[in-house]
């Protein structure tokens, strides 16, 4: 089962796509589809069948979103999370090659479209948790266990 913690800008963003669809898209796509219904015939009609697929996928987006949105944490920043691996942290971390990777570690809605963000629920997120600066830790991955040190630690301080 997924995490249902989201970062407040991840959560911002949701919603702001929310808002967009219903208020901006869907009338715009509702006027041509009622346009083109007036033209009559419409198993010929490639305006209406065509906007009337996007008035379902407008649709089945909103109902996802605002079932999701109320089910969603949101996780604030804490001064209490300074030094170690927690939600919404930027995590820099190095392998003995020299290999770096940084990300950010947050919920599992916010993934998708950024290659710079992991899911909590991911084992590299889940073997960061709690661990410091200059911790050494093992991931288990398909390929076996992979040894990482972590570089540095930060968190995005937004005002509540």
């Amino acid at each position: 089962m997924k995490t249902k913690l989201i970062t407040r800008g991840g959560y911002n963003k949701l919603k702001e796509e929310h808002d967009y669809l219903w208020d901006e898209k869907r009338p715009e796509i509702t006027k041509i589809v009622t346009w083109a219904a007036s033209l009559g015939d419409r198993s010929e009609n490639a305006d209406y069948t065509f906007n009337k697929r996007i008035l379902r996928q407008i649709d089945r987006r909103v109902r996802f979103l605002r079932k999701l949105l109320p089910e969603l944490k949101i996780v604030d920043y804490s001064s209490q999370q300074d030094g170690k691996v927690f939600f919404g942290a930027w995590v820099e971390i190095e392998n003995d090659a020299g290999d770096r990777k940084r990300f950010r570690i947050v919920g599992p809605e916010e993934i998708y479209g950024r290659n710079d963000y992991i899911s909590i629920d991911s084992p590299m997120a889940r073997a960061l948790l709690k661990k410091e600066v200059d911790d050494e830790f093992v991931v288990r991955t398909p390929e076996g266990e992979k040894e990482w040190f972590i570089n540095t630690i930060e968190y995005e301080k937004y005002a509540q």
